[in-house]
């Protein structure tokens, strides 16, 4: 992912910030945060995290809607492929084949609201597809 200087919500400028700033002293602590880089709008905090122990960005610029999407893509998405027993590098690759997409632009890092919730509805019909399968 690209590092982001301007802010896609509301042009302003990108600032790469220490979790502490993020989440303030005893809370970026706590969540392990403390060391940890993001890139954060200084005008209308939307922000990315990054890759542990690294400035790379892990996805793209969110405000607080979309990170919370992107928390509950995450979700789903990690208790299908763990109760699949598959590796999260094939869960990936299956995901872009579900979705149409290379795999390289398959991260939910770089999701937007629709894909996200696509995410979702693909894992829930998964789901449901399965669980009919064993009431048969």
């Amino acid at each position: 992912m690209r590092v982001p200087s301007i802010c896609r919500y509301c042009g302003g400028v990108i600032r790469r910030v220490p979790g502490q700033q993020v989440y303030g002293e005893a809370a970026a602590r706590r969540l392990k945060l403390k060391n940890e880089w993001f890139y954060q709008c200084q005008n209308c905090n939307a922000r990315v995290g990054c890759h542990r122990g690294t400035t790379r960005p892990l996805g793209n610029v969110a405000n607080e809607v979309l990170r919370l999407k992107r928390m509950e893509t995450h979700q789903v998405f990690d208790a299908f492929w763990k109760g699949r027993r598959m590796s999260r590098t094939a869960a990936y690759k299956w995901l872009s084949m579900k979705m149409g997409l290379p795999e390289e632009m398959t991260h939910i890092g770089g999701f937007e609201m629709d894909q996200c919730q696509q995410v979702i509805d693909i894992c829930r019909q998964m789901e449901t597809a399965a669980n009919g399968k064993e009431a048969a």
